[in-house]
């Protein structure tokens, strides 16, 4: 894999945001979703290295209450505390603009980092994006529900890190899942508080689709059991430069579970804009 630079960056709230780098050329910034024990680099391994090959750099940051950033208690997670802190560690790290690429609340961050920020946002990758309905209606997906209930209590372990991966693949992929990413997960989960997850808020940027006017591609598994492919359809609705894939057999990490093809795909999308 590609040689990975580390930076930490202190932006307002005195908070702390770490993140790793590799490449150069045009910055691509993937931001990852949420659960226990997620980061930035453990979530897209798989796609660093064909990124810097095609010529990007490829920036990972760890949103705020994950991998090696900080873990607030006691405070409330909403949507705007995410962008906004990774905002403002870009702009420090010398980020002027960016592609986007972002799986799950990451997509939700991408997006409303788009709304905020529209000179900063050059295209946007979305896998299974979340943010785009109600919350509540999220805590009815299964995965959701399955994510919730097993972090945090005194019987989680190596097993239970395990179980909560292998929830957002496919059965088909669940038995592959590498021993390095359940341990790597497990070490960042006991350092997260509840509060990452319980006191999470999300708006419902769905209402605001039509006002992206980036070319955008969203990517969905048919069998994601966090945020349902029918939402691919709200982009379709509302904005106006958008094309959607879903992939059969596939559950909520499309970048793992079809990493080559997410991987051309991506790449080609992005390479349109040179």
């Amino acid at each position: 894999m590609a040689e990975l630079r580390e930076a930490t960056y202190t932006v307002a709230g005195d908070y702390q945001i770490h993140l790793k780098e590799a490449g150069s050329g045009p910055a691509v910034v993937f931001i990852h979703g949420s659960g226990p024990g997620a980061s930035g680099a453990s979530n897209f391994r798989q796609n660093i290295d064909a990124f810097v090959s095609a010529g990007y750099r490829v920036i990972l940051p760890d949103m705020i209450g994950y991998g090696a950033s900080s873990k607030p208690e006691g405070v409330d997670y909403p949507l705007q505390l995410f962008t906004d802190t990774l905002y403002d560690a870009l702009r420090q790290h010398g980020v002027e603009s960016a592609h986007l690429i972002g799986n799950s609340l990451g997509g939700g961050v991408a997006i409303q980092m788009t709304l905020d920020h529209p000179e900063f946002a050059r295209r946007l990758v979305l896998m299974a994006p979340g943010a785009v309905a109600e919350q509540a209606s999220y805590f009815t997906m299964p995965g959701i529900a399955k994510m919730v209930s097993g972090f945090g209590g005194p019987d989680f372990n190596l097993e239970e890190q395990r179980r909560l991966i292998a929830n957002l693949l496919h059965p088909d992929y669940a038995d592959r899942i590498p021993e390095e990413l359940v341990a790597e997960r497990f070490a960042v989960a006991r350092t997260q508080p509840k509060d990452v997850l319980a006191r999470m808020k999300t708006p419902n940027l769905g209402l605001r689709l039509h006002e992206l006017d980036k070319p955008i591609f969203v990517m969905w598994g048919l069998n994601d059991e966090f945020c349902p492919e029918s939402h691919a359809r709200l982009f379709l609705d509302a904005c106006p430069d958008v094309r959607t894939l879903t992939f059969a057999r596939t559950g909520h990490w499309v970048q793992v579970e079809r990493a080559a093809e997410f991987n051309a795909y991506a790449i080609d999308f992005l390479n349109a804009d040179r």
